[in-house]
This record gives C-alpha cells, sequence and structure tokens, in this order.
C-alpha cells in the first residue's frame, strides 16, 4: 500500500505563489496518474489538476488553468503542483490522490492528509 504526503502550503497574499509536494513511501505510483484536488470550508471537494504517469500529458480545471503546473518526479516518488497567481477563493484543503482512469480523470481511493492553502485579500 502506499502513503501520501502533502505539503507545502502556507499562508500568502493574493498574486503570491506557492509550491506544493506530495511525497508517496511504499509502494510506487509510478505506473499510475496523479491528480491534486482541493475542499474549501461548506464546499466540495473539486477537481485542480492531473497529470499522466509518465508526465507527458497534463489537465487542469477552468479555474486554475494557466496559474498552476502540475508536474511529477517519478524518481523520488513525489508529484508537485506550482501555484502561482493565487486568489482568495484559492483557500481550501489541497488533496493528492493516486487516480484510477487519465482520461477523464477518475480519483482512486488513495489519499494524503491535505496541506492547508490560505490567500489572503
Amino acid at each position: 500500500q502506499v502513503q501520501l504526503v502533502e505539503s507545502g502550503g502556507g499562508l500568502v497574499q493574493a498574486g503570491g505563489s506557492l509550491r506544493l509536494s506530495c511525497a508517496a513511501s511504499g509502494r510506487t505510483f509510478t505506473g499510475y496518474p496523479m491528480g491534486w484536488f482541493r475542499q474549501a470550508p461548506g464546499k466540495e471537494r473539486e477537481f485542480g489538476a492531473a497529470i499522466s504517469s509518465s508526465g507527458v500529458r497534463t489537465y487542469y480545471a477552468d479555474s486554475v488553468k494557466g496559474r498552476f503546473t502540475i508536474s511529477r518526479d517519478n524518481a523520488k516518488n513525489t508529484v508537485y503542483l506550482q501555484m502561482d497567481s493565487l486568489k482568495p477563493e484559492d483557500t481550501a484543503v489541497y488533496y493528492c490522490n493516486v487516480g484510477r482512469y487519465e482520461r477523464p480523470f477518475v480519483a482512486g481511493d488513495y489519499w494524503g492528509q491535505g496541506t492547508q492553502v490560505t490567500v489572503s485579500s
């Protein structure tokens, strides 16, 4: 089984940047697509970005397209989310996920504990 740990969240002003990391231990996720989701208080968890197993293909929700960049380093068993031009509406707990399918992205059963991102206006 795989253990996922997100890190890199914090407090940032609007327009700032953060880089989130999702590190895996145990079984490798090299052969699977990976995704980032977020959940704000009182809202459903929503899809943010996904990446193919090789890292060649990426997918983004319209709300983050052009501002966020997902990447992965399979040698390190780690997935990243570079977040630029942050907005207050980006405030949420961010989770990474080992996907079941790439296109369309379908979430799997493995989630990290989440990392809090707070963007002040």
